[in-house]
C-alpha cells in the first residue's frame, strides 16, 4: 500500500511512456499517486492525467521558482480551483534562494497567497524551502498564528531549525530519495528527528532516484527503494513502513479518503 507523494508525471520525459511507469509503479506496490503542480500554466495537463487514473490525486500551486511570473495569484483564484475533490494540497508552495530565479519578495507573496488558499480550504500546504530557513519558518509562523492549517515539509533537506519550528506547528515531513544518498548525514540526521505519526514518503520523480537506481531517471516504482531504506532506518519492516507512511499520508490529505468513498 505504498504512496508516492509527490510525482511530476506531467512533464516531458514521460511523454513517451507515462501508462508504462504507471504499470511498473502498481506492479511495485504503489497504490496511490499525488500529482504536484508546479505552475498555474500546468494546472488543466496535471488534471487531465489524475482524472485517466482513479488511483492518482492532484495538487494546485506554484513553485517559488516561478513566483515573479505569478503576482497575479491570489488565494480566491486558488480556492476555485481546489473545488474539485481530485484537489487534495496546495502547493507546491514556498522559499528557494539557492538559484534566485524568483525574488525573495516575489516568493513571500506567492508563498502567502497559497498559505491563505490552504487556510481557506482546509487543504494541506506542500511547503519547498532551499537555503531559506528563517524566512519559511517566519512564514509559516505568522500565518499559523492567524489560522492554523496543514503543513508538509516536502523533501525535507533543510536544518534542525527549521525542522523544530515546523514539528511545532504539527507538520508532516516526506523523504525521498536523498535520504539514501551515501553523502546525507545531515539529511538522515535530521529526519531521526521527525515524529514518527507525522513521516511520509516521496520520489519527486523523475528528480532524486534512490540508491540503487541513482543518475536514472527517476520514477514512482522507485519508492520500494525509499520505503526499504526507511525501514532499515527506523528498525520497522518493509510492510510495517509501507502501512505507517501511506496511514500518516491519508491523514494528512484527508479528501482523499472522501472521495475514495464515493467512488
Amino acid at each position: 500500500m505504498l504512496f508516492d507523494t509527490h510525482v511530476n508525471l506531467h512533464g516531458e520525459v514521460y511523454d513517451e511512456d507515462r501508462d508504462d511507469v504507471l504499470k511498473r509503479a502498481r506492479d511495485a506496490g504503489v497504490t496511490r499517486f499525488l500529482s504536484i503542480c508546479d505552475k498555474p500554466e500546468n494546472i488543466d495537463a496535471i488534471a487531465e492525467i489524475t482524472q485517466q487514473n482513479l488511483d492518482m490525486w492532484r495538487s494546485v500551486g506554484c513553485h517559488p521558482h516561478y513566483a515573479k511570473d505569478h503576482q497575479w495569484l491570489t488565494s480566491d483564484w486558488l480556492v476555485e480551483r481546489a473545488v474539485d475533490p481530485k484537489v487534495v494540497a496546495i502547493g507546491e508552495a514556498g522559499m528557494d534562494q539557492h538559484y534566485g530565479y524568483s525574488d525573495v519578495d516575489d516568493q513571500k507573496k506567492v508563498f502567502s497567497a497559497q498559505i491563505e488558499a490552504a487556510q481557506e480550504t482546509g487543504l494541506p500546504v506542500i511547503v519547498h524551502t532551499r537555503e531559506a530557513d528563517e524566512e519559511t519558518g517566519d512564514l509559516l509562523e505568522q500565518h499559523f498564528k492567524r489560522k492554523p492549517f496543514g503543513i508538509l515539509m516536502h523533501c525535507y533537506t533543510s536544518g534542525e531549525k527549521l525542522a523544530r519550528r515546523a514539528m511545532g506547528l504539527g507538520a508532516y515531513f516526506s523523504v525521498s530519495g536523498i535520504m539514501t544518498f551515501k553523502n546525507a548525514h545531515d539529511v538522515r540526521h535530521v529526519a531521526s528527528l521527525f515524529p514518527e505519526d507525522r513521516i511520509i514518503l516521496e520520489t519527486d520523480c523523475p528528480y532524486l532516484a534512490p540508491v540503487p537506481m541513482r543518475g536514472r531517471r527517476n520514477e514512482p516504482a522507485y519508492l520500494e527503494h525509499i520505503c526499504r531504506y526507511v525501514g532499515d532506518f527506523k528498525g520497522w519492516s518493509f510492510e510495517e513502513t509501507a502501512k505507517r507512511t501511506s496511514q500518516n499520508a491519508l491523514r494528512l490529505f484527508s479528501r482523499i479518503s472522501e472521495s475514495e468513498e464515493v467512488a
